[in-house]
C-alpha cells in the first residue's frame, strides 16, 4: 500500500471506521481539511452519544452497523483495534479502497518533519512523556513546541494539524498502530523492549515483532533508532534497521553501548563524548532504561545534555504507572492501571518488592491471551494475597494457584474492601491488573481514576472493617 497523500484523494469521500478517540479526532481533522466524511461504527447510537459530543457537525454518522454507503467512499481510516481480517476491511480492500491508519493520516497534514516515535511492549508512555518534556525544554529557546500524542491517550489527529514547522511531534506508537501503517518515517525512533503481548490480536509472536519493526522500516541512513541491548528480540531485529543504531543497557552486558548504568548514575557516550547524568527519581530499574532511551533519542536530535539533566531532575513520572495513589488505614495504595500485560505487572512487582510479603496485588480485567504463570516467582517473594477482578479472574486463579492466597472479588470496589479488611500497617495495595480494561471500564485511564477515587473515599469514611462489607473469611484460598 502506498503512502497517504491528501492531494491524491481530493474530492473523494473519507470513511472513518470506529468512533473512538482517534476516530473522532481523525474525522474532525479530515472535515477541517475540506473532506466529506462518513464516520461508521457498529455500536448503537445511544452508546456513542458521549463520544459524538466532540464531533464536527460536518461529519455524517452511521451507527449500529455499516451500510452500503461505506462503498461510496474513496479511502478509509480504520480504528487500530480492528483486525485486518475484519469483514468490512476485507471488503474495502477487495474493492480497491485503500485503508490507512489514523497516525499516518494525521501526519500527512503535519507541517513539521520532526517526528520522534516510541514503541516497545512496556515503558512506552513514561519514555514518551519524559522525551516530550526534554524536547519542550530544548525547543523553548526557539519558541517552538513539543507536541506529545499517540497511544498516550492524545490522538495524533488532534495534534498534528496544530504543529508549526519548527515544532517536534513525540508519538507513542502501539503495535496495532504500526501494523496499520503503510508508511511511517520518524527521524528518531526506539524499540524499548519486546515481550509477548496482544497475542489475541496478532495471533503469533512473529506477527507482533513484525509490527514493531515498522517503527524503523522507512527510516533513512541519517535517521536514528535506539534499542535495548539487554532484550533478545531487540537485538535480533536491529539487522533490519536501515538507520543509525544506538544501544542502552541496564546490565552493561552488551557490546558497543551508548548508555548504561554506573554507580547509580546514567552514563551516555555519544559522538565521542561522555556525559554522566543523574536519573529521574522514579522507582525501578525499568525507569533507568526509560530514561536512557529518552536521553539517547534527545541526543540524536541535537539536544544539549544540560537540558536532559534538568528535565530528569524535575520529572515525577506519569499517571497510572506505578503512581502513588495515597495512604489510608495504614496502607499505601499504588495505581498501576497502565499495566495491561503480565510484563508490566512484573516490572511493578520488581520495583516495589522488598523481599518481605507486604503487597496485596489486585489482578484482572479482559484477558489478552498471555499466561499469568510468569508472575508466580515474584508473587511468592512479595505478595500476601492475589485479589482477582474481571473477566480473566478464573484463568488467573487457576494459573497462580499455590503462589499466594487468592481472594476472588469480581470488582475493584470489592477488591479494595478485601485488602483494607485484611491489610496491616505498612502493607502496599498494588493495583496492577496485567489485563486490558474493556470488560468493566472505558480504558485504563478510566480504570486508574476510579481506583484513585475509591482510595480517596477511604480517608473520608469511618475505619471499620465491617462497614466495608467484607468478612475475614471471604473466599480466601
Amino acid at each position: 500500500m502506498k503512502q497517504f497523500v491528501p492531494e491524491h484523494f481530493k474530492g473523494k469521500k473519507a470513511l472513518v471506521i470506529g468512533a473512538g478517540k482517534s476516530g473522532i479526532a481523525c474525522a474532525n481533522l479530515l472535515a477541517q481539511k475540506g473532506f466529506e466524511v462518513l464516520l461508521s461504527d457498529n455500536k448503537p447510537l445511544n452508546q456513542l452519544k458521549e463520544r459524538l459530543k466532540d464531533l464536527c457537525k460536518k461529519v455524517k454518522v452511521e451507527a449500529g452497523g455499516h451500510t452500503d454507503e461505506v462503498m461510496t467512499c474513496g479511502f478509509a481510516i480504520k480504528s487500530p483495534g480492528l483486525s485486518r481480517s475484519n469483514p468490512l476491511i476485507v471488503k474495502l480492500e477487495k474493492h480497491g479502497l485503500p485503508v490507512f491508519s489514523e497516525i499516518e493520516t494525521a501526519l500527512a497534514f503535519s507541517k513539521t518533519p520532526e517526528l520522534l516515535a516510541v514503541t516497545g511492549t512496556n515503558g512506552k508512555t513514561t519514555t514518551t512523556v519524559l522525551l516530550g518534556k526534554i524536547m519542550e525544554r530544548a525547543l523553548k529557546a526557539r519558541r517552538a513546541k513539543a507536541r506529545v500524542c499517540g497511544n498516550v491517550g492524545i490522538p495524533a489527529a488532534s495534534v498534528t494539524g496544530k504543529a508549526a514547522a519548527g515544532d517536534a511531534i513525540i508519538m507513542e506508537v502501539s503495535s496495532y498502530q504500526l501494523e496499520d501503517s503503510s508508511y511511517l518515517r520518524p527521524l528518531t525512533a526506539c524499540v524499548l523492549n519486546i515481550t509477548p503481548d496482544h497475542l489475541d490480536h496478532h495471533k503469533t509472536m512473529a506477527a507482533y515483532i513484525k509490527a514493531k519493526t515498522r517503527i524503523f522500516r522507512f527510516q533513512k541512513s541519517g535517521d536514528a533508532c535506539v534499542f535495548n541491548a539487554d532484550d533478545e528480540y531487540c537485538r535480533r531485529i536491529t539487522a533490519r534497521c536501515p538507520s543509525r543504531k544506538f544501544f542502552f543497557s541496564s546490565s552493561r552486558k552488551g557490546g558497543d553501548l551508548n548508555a548504561w548504568v554506573e554507580d547509580g548514575r546514567l552514563v551516555f557516550r555519544f559522538e565521542g563524548k561522555k556525559h554522566v547524568l543523574t536519573a529521574p527519581s522514579l522507582p525501578g530499574l525499568h525507569n533507568l532504561e526509560n530514561a536512557m532511551c529518552a536521553g539517547l533519542m534527545a541526543l540524536a536530535r541535537g539536544v544539549a545534555p544540560a537540558d536532559i539533566q534538568k528535565t530528569f531532575s524535575a520529572f515525577k513520572g506519569v499517571e497510572h504507572r506505578i503512581e502513588p495513589a495515597g495512604k489510608a488505614r495504614g496502607l499505601a495504595f499504588i495505581n498501576d492501571s497502565k499495566a495491561t500485560n503480565v510484563d508490566s505487572t512484573l516490572v511493578a512487582l520488581k520495583a516495589l518488592g522488598t523481599g518481605r510479603k507486604n503487597i496485596w496485588l489486585i489482578l484482572g480485567g479482559l484477558d489478552k491471551g498471555n499466561p499469568y504463570t510468569p508472575l508466580a516467582t515474584y508473587i511468592r517473594k512479595s505478595v500476601k494475597a492475589v485479589i482477582t477482578i474481571g473477566a480473566a479472574a478464573v484463568k488467573i486463579e487457576k494459573e497462580l494457584e499455590g503462589a499466594a492466597p487468592i481472594i476472588s472479588s469480581g470488582t475493584m470496589v470489592k477488591a479494595i474492601k478485601a485488602a483494607v479488611a485484611r491489610g496491616e500497617k505498612g502493607d502496599i495495595v498494588l493495583f496492577s491488573p496485567a489485563c486490558a480494561s474493556f470488560d468493566q471500564f472505558k480504558d485504563f485511564e478510566d480504570r486508574g481514576r476510579k481506583f484513585k477515587e475509591l482510595v480517596k473515599k477511604l480517608n473520608s469514611s469511618p475505619q471499620r472493617h465491617r462497614e466495608h462489607g467484607v468478612s475475614r473469611k471471604t473466599n480466601f484460598r
